[in-house]
């Protein structure tokens, strides 16, 4: 009998991705259904990034460019490294992919030996175990409690390596928790990562919804740790383009050249079109980055505040990206509607189809006493399911 390969076969699918999946249909069939899922802007792209792909349109531009991008956007994306990072790096070693997830892909297909460890700290985006997991890699999962702001120490970094341990993937801000790690804090990590020749692969793409100070680049901090450190970054969150699939890494030249030869025979280069409009969300300014992240900051401090007034549940206050984790280990034991929570799949099912709210569990982060809300939706949905919270935990509903 003809089988898939054990390493496809051995990769988890997306939760984040199956929950939305799940709400979006409700909402075709014409239920009344607030969501809290997908990690997407609820903005529009701004009006000049999309007249600068219609022109590109326009002007013909519709054929293939180079494997890693066009050199005017790997310019274009050194430009912002060096004025919003303090990061100086050549067009060279920037590599555009379809997406900052392909991004990723590409680092660890390009880094990972098979049985190398990758140390990655939890809770933790979904797709990381996954993506290392197919380049033949090991995750090494490291738990990093709430009573910590779920942010891994430098001492937790060092107890988890081993001879075999090749990277540690830095998400500031996390997804799912918004944690941002301080300048001093990624200091400490830094040097344990260049006292042990460990990559860092840094995935910035929430870099722009910093509610607290200003973000810190952990490849800005020295040469030493620049050179271990792969920067991933790309337009979805920053310039609501998530449908535009841009992404890109800045690296040291060698990494940069695997990886743009492992695109060469993945995909080529990444959309023509979205390429010209990633040039011009670069070049555009930040006023809509800077209109965006004052109306989730509203929306945030809001959906932190009611939550923490519901009895049964709680929330840290996240100092990045659009995510609350919501703990629920209160509600753990206990009955709902017919149902006995006993992990957040459970109380996310239930809550969905009693209250018509989609949250996500995040059973598939690494920490199962939690599911996550997004705030990149409307005030207006927040309110209301936060209402439906309240109703659906007091057994009203």
């Amino acid at each position: 009998m003809t089988q898939v390969s054990n390493k496809a076969g051995n990769v988890s699918p997306s939760s984040t991705l199956s929950i939305d999946a799940k709400f979006k249909a409700m909402k075709a069939q014409g239920i009344d259904v607030v969501g809290f899922g997908a990690g997407e802007p609820d903005f529009d792209t701004p009006d000049h990034i999309k007249q600068a792909a219609i022109k590109a349109i326009n002007d013909g531009f519709t054929k293939y460019t180079p494997a890693a991008g066009t050199l005017q956007l790997r310019q274009a994306i050194c430009d912002k490294l060096k004025r919003d990072n303090s990061l100086t790096y050549e067009p060279s070693q920037i590599v555009v992919s379809n997406g900052a997830k392909h991004s990723l892909m590409n680092v660890f297909m390009a880094i990972c030996n098979p049985g190398d460890e990758v140390i990655i700290p939890a809770p933790y985006w979904v797709s990381y175990p996954e993506m290392v997991k197919l380049a033949d890699g090991v995750p090494v999962i490291v738990d990093c409690p709430e009573s910590n702001n779920f942010k891994i120490t430098a001492k937790q970094f060092k107890n988890a390596i081993t001879p075999k341990t090749k990277a540690f993937v830095l998400n500031s801000p996390s997804n799912p928790t918004g944690a941002t790690y301080t300048a001093d804090e990624l200091k400490e990590i830094a040097d344990v990562a260049v006292e042990n020749n460990i990559y860092i692969v840094s995935d910035e793409i929430y870099e722009c919804l910093v509610y607290e100070g200003k973000p810190v680049s952990i490849a800005s901090l020295n040469d030493k740790i620049k050179n271990l450190t792969v920067v991933v970054n790309g337009m979805s969150k920053a310039y609501a383009m998530t449908g535009w699939r841009i992404g890109y890494t800045a690296s040291n030249s060698d990494i940069a050249k695997v990886m743009a030869n492992i695109q060469s025979h993945a995909t080529s280069n990444p959309n023509s079109i979205a390429q010209a409009a990633a040039v011009a969300a670069l070049e555009g300014g930040n006023e809509c980055v800077d209109s965006m992240r004052k109306a989730f900051t509203e929306r945030r401090n809001y959906m932190v505040e009611r939550m923490n007034k519901i009895d049964g549940v709680s929330c840290p206050t996240p100092h990045g990206a659009f995510y609350v984790m919501m703990n629920i280990s209160k509600l753990k034991g206990k009955t709902f509607y017919g149902v006995k929570i006993n992990t957040s799949d459970d109380f996310a099912q239930v809550f969905l189809d009693v209250a018509k709210v989609a949250v996500v569990p995040t059973s598939g982060f690494g920490n199962d006493d939690y599911v996550r809300w997004s705030y990149a939706t409307s005030m207006e949905n927040i309110k209301e399911g936060l209402d439906r919270l309240e109703k659906f935990l007091k057994h009203e509903l």
